[in-house]
């Protein structure tokens, strides 16, 4: 047994200590009365990574601070770079939780706190990787560094600034991205995501007459704005689930055989899948399977709309506006510029007469896909979850957007390696969030095992 594995299996108890210290933090950056608890967990995370010697920076932004860390460089041999979030969901609705969002409490092997798994625990397990090695060895042949930001929950616009900043792609510069912000395909089952999807955000905003009409007196006579609005996002989909924005699919890149058989031998039971959603069965485009058309298809989904009266009773009106919220995922290969000009394009081309709009887009990003038969990281990672989990991992691709890690690609020319110690379970974004403290223990372990892999094949 190495001795970091030793220092891990000592230190249970000091690693839980540290996990509930940050997640009492709340940490919520959607949420403006909540700056200066940003500010402390930010400054938590600092001082951790002085308390290891690592040279560390808090890096001012027009928001939240990001948190910069760095072990001595090594002339010639990799760089790792491991990124995660210290910000927080809102916990609301407060009164469904079963304990409180922020004081950790632990129950049937879990740790239930707003942020447990997404993203504080799962970063921390490579933090104390870190800290294991260090504390054992002294030093790494090679650089790690950290990226901690705080607005992944809306949108990680400062990290994107820093990092298409000439001084943030020098500092980020790496050979490897390590990500935790992801899950497990099931429980005890080791899993590397390779794919995300990308995503564009919009909203769309319909305007008719200059105040609520009469429906009775008007009816008839105006184009009513919710039905503008109903026959407008109608339009954008067929009854099969495929997307009818022109051009939408010129870019999709076909699924590989290797990657069809892949998904397919996974255990997946589809009644389980829906049941547990309450829901008798699926929906999607004709000739994909389910997790097909949940990770490696482009989607369009409508988040929100509102229009008129929402009051008791009836109130007979033709509404002066209406409006809605709208996504829709892209796969790698799909361009976010081409998609908006598109979306432009088709409303434009379909908004009555009498109609007036307006279309915001509020976020977007690319798809990724890590090319495994390319990437010498992915055999050091895999080795490590094997020897952790006791079974081999599968590769999976992820319906979800972390827009930054499509970023970092990009920018950095790096393999990002997506390592997810969640459960489907796990409620992120939901009251009684939670994490397996056995995920805890063994990421903390696979993570510290994929880092002496990486020294012991230089």
């Amino acid at each position: 047994m190495h001795k970091f594995e030793n220092y891990i299996r000592d230190n249970k108890l000091s690693f839980e200590t540290g996990l509930f210290e940050v997640l009492r933090i709340p940490s919520i950056s959607a949420d403006t009365s909540h700056i200066s608890d940003m500010i402390r967990c930010a400054g938590w995370f600092v001082d951790r990574f002085e308390r290891l010697g690592m040279r560390t920076e808090l890096i001012q932004t027009q928001r939240h601070p990001l948190v910069y860390a760095e072990t001595s460089a090594v002339p010639g041999n990799p760089v790792i770079l491991i990124y995660g979030h210290y910000d927080v969901q809102p916990p609301d609705p407060i009164e469904l939780w079963l304990s409180s969002p922020f004081e950790p409490t632990i129950r049937n092997g879990n740790v239930y706190a707003r942020g447990a798994t997404d993203d504080k625990g799962q970063f921390l397990t490579h933090l104390f990787a870190i800290e294991s090695i260090l504390k054992t060895s002294g030093s790494l042949p090679y650089q790690v560094k950290f990226i901690v930001e705080g607005e992944e929950e809306v949108g990680s616009e400062s990290l994107d600034e820093f990092l298409h900043s000439e001084t943030g792609k020098q500092k980020l510069a790496c050979d490897c991205i390590l990500i935790s912000d992801t899950g497990m395909f099931a429980p005890d089952q080791p899993t590397i995501t390779y794919g995300l999807r990308g995503i564009i955000a919009f909203e769309l905003v319909l305007t008719g007459p200059n105040r609520d009409l009469h429906s009775g007196t008007f009816g008839g006579s105006v184009f009513n704005p919710a039905i503008a609005l109903s026959k407008i996002l109608g339009g954008m989909i067929d009854g099969n689930g495929k997307v009818q924005i022109p051009h939408f699919y010129d870019d999709v890149l076909p699924l590989t055989e290797n990657e069809r058989e892949q998904f397919a031998s996974l255990s997946f039971d589809e009644s389980e899948f829906f049941n547990a959603i309450g829901l008798n069965e699926g929906f999607g485009e004709n000739g994909f399977s389910t997790n097909e058309r949940r990770w490696v298809r482009p989607t369009f989904d409508i988040n929100g709309i509102t229009s008129g009266y929402q009051g008791d009773g009836s109130k007979t009106i033709i509404p002066s506006k209406a409006s809605a919220k709208f996504t829709f995922r892209l796969v790698p290969n799909q361009s976010p510029e081409r998609i908006i000009d598109n979306v432009k394009k088709y409303i434009n081309s379909v908004v009555p007469a009498g109609i007036k709009y307006e279309l915001v887009v509020q976020h977007g990003a690319a798809g990724m896909r890590l090319d495994l038969d390319k990437s010498r990281f992915v055999k050091h990672i895999s080795n490590a979850l094997e020897n952790t989990f006791n079974r081999k991992p599968v590769f999976i691709r992820e319906g979800g957007s972390i827009p930054i890690a499509a970023n970092f690609n990009l920018v950095l020319g790096a393999d990002v390696l997506l390592i997810g110690w969640g459960q489907d379970d796990d409620a992120l974004h939901s009251p009684n969030e939670k994490f397996s403290l056995t995920s805890f223990h063994n990421g903390i372990l696979a993570s510290a095992r994929f880092m002496n892999n990486i020294a012991n094949n230089l």
